[in-house]
């Protein structure tokens, strides 16, 4: 039998309908309007202030205003205001600045975005007109700690190799398909930017963090030869250094302690089994002793204080070579190679019993190799429990605690060189293009865990509400080696790699003053790979000449906010060990062989699109009226191979499934001016977003259970999402760098992804070769198959987005040359579709002279969900507090040469907090420090 979903009967797509209808009243109504005379990309409008020199963080916001208002797309830009002077230090941070953007941290640094109420896989981000993939360590599962996914991290790259961020909100056929909810173009400074000649800038800023307390350096240099703008070449290197922490509170959700259920009149349960093994409960009243022994409680696990500690450098380096050999011919080079990379060190100390209840407070005696005081069990002294049967607190005696010292080296590389051509063939006739190539590597050589295991008294509260959390250990010093004992050593390595290969050529053609058409075609080829490989302390061999001797003069005391413990000494440990980083038995031939290895697969995506495209710049009722219609087709195919693995992730066999599918995405962009400052743009178009690769990649696994087999895979025939999208937007324009704007938006989206499960079928229909169960063929039952597929019915999500941004000229001055910016998100999204905050705001004041500036900026984002379930206490439920960050900026001109800066990164030490379940219990509580940097600029 197939166990799948309901599929909705046939009926008129009256979405679609609506936009051919629309896309055809704007077509047949062209012939009709008066001309006039203007050019299809037209430079941008003179102003009354075109003569007024304007620098400084006034001059971007005015470029950045200038581009939104010539677009034809909706769309929101950042711009450098000078060579190497991005304004800020991160671009995601940047971004977050821009009405319907949203963003994750990372050791309080911006990493990834979410925009218009879609999650981060739905974000293509593009570098000087190439598709860029590129994914960075993360210290926490929570957040994503190794991803292969479609997301970018925007931590790879300095914010100051770019001159400019864009963010498409809506589509173009001369777009290539995905990135559903929008496109951010990435651009690096170029030769023919500058003025002819000789030109360039060094900056260097050093500043420190209030928890690291360290020397933070960041040094840039740009120079740029311009030959009369026939050739050029353009340099940038950027470089930083800086360690970071997070440190906080937080546990691994938790472990349930169920009901008690009487058997033949005997009880029998979790709770009655823990206290027949020794579990002291005669210290609780006798309210309590019953309440525990009827079981149905919810205990936190690990109970934990953490600090992930980092020490991180990045390298940056462009270069740009521009190239007129004729009057109607530019080639552009572009070239970029980035090096992110982290020393990590994970500092924990954490509930872990020996022969208890999951990762709680709960353990019972354990025998030898341990020393006598792990061979007595826990007292629980007390504890709360609220109306869901959550335990708030725990008062307990002789708890066992593990003591984690991880460290990690992680190394990212990215490298990207891009040759784009324009060529004016005649007047009217004009050809561009460009070919490409990338890779983006993340190698960690080594993710190390020292484990060592503790006993002593804890008391840990986490509010009546569940949503804080204190611990105290009275009378333990957990300082005293005698209090520990060692445990074992795990060694972990990761591995994955991406390469993109793209090439595109466009030619637009002039018919008229009014049209033009366009038209292109575009091939593109996505490839990836990695491996996870996973060495415990059994399989390793550590565990049986480790466990349970003394850690004296193997270890250093850490201290943090939250206490002071005991932590492994690598170098120590390993010399009295006879230990090192390995993946494989030992010289003396002692460890077991390496057979945990997951996450195996390869995966190629290869896409052949094509488009047609009219563009139409005219006038109706005497205002200008432009935009464009069109449609784009695509064909894309996918490969992937995959291990299969059983038991114990033993290596079964490699699967190879390939698959395919087409579309085509009508597009229509139209920008009215109502008035000579208003300006109303519309949109309606059909977009995809092509699946998680986790979702297409063929890995799987196949068991064997008393003859009844069971398998899985991924589904490399997975359909992308794809979604209809209305959008209306109304901008007005004033003064300098006035602009205020509302836009409305509406999506409906489907092809959303679920889980299949096929009973009772040939090994054949599975993908999985049936080798990989000895015995078994092609026609060997299955019982049961299991793999992603696209569901049916269709989800919608809304929003609005209100911006603003003015300068207080109507002030006396000198408040004259005060200015404010700002920004107002709201997106409705079903419950399904996490990643994203309900409401997000942003606020920039700013006074601004040729001199002198200073700034300060707030941003916010409500609540968010990265999971749901319909079960209250399911760690299923999950996501993010609220969180409002604070930042600040300022700078001095001494010359026209030469200028000073401060910044100030998290001026309020903003907590980031995760929680589980339906009544949001801490999951995860850290803070990273408020980081001030000074420095200087000069350019010549």
């Amino acid at each position: 039998m197939i166990t799948t979903y309901a599929i909705r009967g046939q009926r008129p797509n009256y979405k679609s309908l609506l936009l051919a209808t629309v896309a055809a009243v704007v077509a047949i109504g062209f012939p009709r309007v008066a001309a006039a005379q203007v050019a299809v990309d037209p430079p941008a409008a003179a102003t009354p202030d075109a003569e007024i020199v304007v620098t400084g963080y006034r001059k971007s916001l005015r470029d950045a205003r200038r581009i939104k208002r010539d677009a034809v797309i909706q769309k929101d830009v950042i711009v450098a205001d000078d060579i190497a002077k991005f304004p800020e230090l991160n671009l995601a941070e940047s971004l977050q600045r821009l009405p319907g953007v949203q963003i994750t941290r990372e050791a309080g640094e911006g990493r990834r975005i979410s925009l218009r109420g879609l999650g981060a896989d739905f974000s293509r981000v593009q570098l000087n007109g190439m598709e860029v993939l590129g994914n960075v360590d993360s210290a926490q599962d929570s957040r994503g700690q190794r991803s292969r996914d479609r997301a970018f991290d925007f931590n790879i790259f300095a914010s100051e190799l770019f001159s400019k961020v864009e963010v498409e909100k809506t589509f173009q056929a001369a777009q290539k398909e995905g990135g559903m909810a929008g496109t951010i173009g990435l651009f690096t400074g170029k030769p023919f930017d500058a003025k002819p000649g000789l030109t360039g800038a060094i900056s260097g800023k050093l500043g420190t963090n209030q928890y690291t307390k360290d020397a933070q350096p960041r040094l840039v240099g740009f120079l740029s030869q311009n030959w009369d703008n026939r050739f050029g070449v353009a340099v940038s290197v950027a470089y930083s250094k800086r360690k970071t922490t997070e440190q906080g509170h937080n546990t691994y959700n938790y472990s349930h302690l169920g009901k008690t259920e009487m058997v033949n009149g005997v009880a029998t349960g979790d709770a009655v089994n823990l206290v027949n093994a020794g579990l002291d409960i005669s210290h609780l009243s006798a309210a309590k002793q019953t309440r525990f022994l009827t079981g149905d409680l919810y205990f936190a696990d690990g109970n934990r204080i953490s600090s992930w500690n980092a020490d991180m450098e990045r390298l940056g380096i462009t270069a740009a070579v521009q190239w007129n050999p004729v009057d109607n011919v530019l080639l552009t080079l572009d070239v970029l190679h980035s090096e992110f990379t982290t020393h990590r060190d994970e500092l924990h100390l954490a509930t872990r019993p020996l022969n208890g209840f999951g990762s709680t407070t709960l353990d019972t005696a354990k025998g030898s190799p341990w020393p006598a005081q792990f061979q007595k069990a826990t007292v629980l002294n007390d504890f709360t429990v609220d109306g869901s049967n959550y335990v708030t607190s725990t008062d307990a005696s002789n708890v066992t605690l593990g003591s984690e010292h991880r460290r990690e080296l992680n190394k990212n590389k990215f490298n990207q060189a891009v040759l784009t051509g324009k060529w004016n063939v005649t007047d009217r006739l004009t050809i561009d293009g460009h070919g490409g190539y990338e890779k983006s590597t993340y190698d960690t050589p080594y993710d190390d865990k020292f484990y060592m295991r503790a006993k002593g008294n804890l008391v840990a509260n986490y509010g009546t509400d569940g949503r804080s959390a204190t611990f105290s250990y009275p009378g333990t010093d957990l300082t005293n080696p005698a209090n520990y004992a060692m445990d074992n050593f795990y060694y972990r390595s990761f591995y994955n790699a991406s390469e993109l290969q793209e090439g595109l050529l466009n030619a637009t053609y002039k018919v008229s003053d009014v049209w033009a058409l366009r038209a292109g075609a575009a091939y593109h080829r996505f490839w990836q790979d990695g491996a996870s490989y996973y060495y415990d302390g059994g399989a390793n061999g550590t565990s049986g000449v480790t466990r349970g001797t003394s850690v004296a003069n193997i270890t250093d005391v850490f201290t943090n906010n939250s206490g002071s413990w005991l932590v492994g000494n690598y170098d120590k440990g390993f010399a009295k060990y006879n230990e090192y980083h390995r993946l494989a038995p030992k010289a003396d031939g002692t460890g077991g062989v390496l057979q945990d290895i997951e996450n195996v697969y390869t995966t190629t995506e290869t896409t052949f699109s094509g488009y047609l495209q009219a563009d139409w710049d005219s006038q109706l009722f005497g205002n200008r009226f432009r935009g464009n219609i069109g449609v784009r087709g695509y064909h894309t195919k996918t490969h992937s191979t995959g291990w299969i693995q059983g038991d114990s992730y033993a290596y079964l066999g490699t699967t190879d499934v390939t698959g395919s599918y087409s579309g085509v995405l009508p597009a229509l962009n139209a920008v009215f001016d109502l008035t000579p400052d208003v300006v109303v743009r519309f949109a309606a178009s059909e977009n995809v977003n092509r699946p998680s690769l986790d979702s297409i990649a063929a890995k799987g696994s196949a068991f064997q259970d008393n003859g009844k087999i069971t398998a899985s895979r991924g589904n490399p025939n997975l359909k992308p999402f794809k979604d209809k999208s209305l959008d209306l937007a109304v901008e007005y324009y004033f003064g300098k760098v006035g602009l205020l704007s509302v836009s409305v938006f509406q999506k409906w989206v489907t092809n959303f992804i679920s889980s299949q499960t096929l009973t009772n079928i040939p090994f054949s229909q599975t993908g999985v070769p049936s080798s990989t169960i000895p015995g078994a063929t092609a026609s060997t039952n299955v019982a049961e198959f299991s793999m992603p597929i696209n569901i049916a019915g269709t989800k919608s999500l809304k929003g609005v987005e209100l911006s603003a941004q003015a300068q207080f000229s109507f002030l006396p001055a000198p408040f004259d040359n005060f200015g404010v910016t700002g920004n107002f998100t709201y997106v409705d999204t079903p419950k399904e579709i996490t990643g994203f905050s309900k409401t997000s705001y942003n606020a920039t004041l700013y006074y601004d002279t040729s001199l002198w500036g200073v700034r300060g900026s707030l941003s916010h984002r409500s609540r968010w969900f990265t999971g749901t379930s319909t079960d209250p206490m399911s760690a299923d439920t999950r996501g993010f507090e609220a969180s409002t960050y604070i930042d600040a900026a300022a700078f001095v001109k001494v010359t026209d040469k030469l200028q000073v800066t401060f910044n100030a990164i998290n001026l309020t030490n903003q907590k980031d907090t995760q929680f589980w379940g339906q009544n949001r219990y801490l999951y995860n509580q850290t803070q990273s420090g408020t980081t001030y940097l000074a420095g200087f600029g000069f350019k010549f």
